[in-house]
């Protein structure tokens, strides 16, 4: 009897396994995963999910919209044209990041680090930066209109043409105008 439960339990654990391997597999191709939820996703043979190790990463045009990616590492990642529009990147590192035109409307990026990242013709219009490491990075005609900025750190940045229409300072004023 003790062998057939052993037998039972290993069975078991094999249908599990094979089933939680057939999960990971995706195809490869631009997007898989539990998108409403915001679960991970293989993009380009990457796993991108919370926490992820992708320094340098190739997310190009990458469709991540609502996508959980909490404390996720993407310092030098090419994220060009990527929809990240409401995707949770709290605690994200982005430092470096090539975000050009990438549409981040909406994100929770609370905490992240977008040192000396590229936000050039970014859309970051009702986006969350509270506390965000801005220092050092491109907003040349990046929009910001709405988003909050509170206790953002803005040194040494180019944001000449940026638009901060509505949006929360730094110091916790609403931007008055150019």
């Amino acid at each position: 009897m003790r062998r057939f439960a052993v037998a039972i339990v290993f069975g078991a654990v094999l249908l599990v396994g094979a089933c939680a391997v057939q999960n990971q597999a995706g195809d490869g191709g631009a997007d898989s995963g539990d998108a409403a939820g915001g679960g991970s996703r293989t993009i380009n043979g990457l796993v991108v999910e919370a926490g992820a190790e992708l320094p340098g990463a190739n997310l190009a045009g990458a469709d991540l919209s609502g996508a959980y990616l909490v404390a996720i590492n993407l310092a030098g990642a090419d994220l060009t044209g990527a929809n990240l529009s409401g995707a949770d990147l709290s605690g994200a590192n982005l430092l470096d990041a090539n975000l050009y035109q990438a549409n981040l409307s909406g994100a929770n990026l609370n905490i992240a680090n977008l040192h000396r990242a590229d936000l050039v013709d970014a859309d970051l219009s009702l986006a969350d930066l509270t506390g965000a490491d801005l220092s050092g990075a491109f907003m040349l005609n990046t929009n910001l209109r709405e988003a909050n900025l509170s206790g953002a750190d803005l040194s040494r940045s180019n944001y000449t043409t940026a638009d901060f229409t509505g949006a929360t300072m730094p110091d916790g004023t609403k931007y008055a105008g150019k």
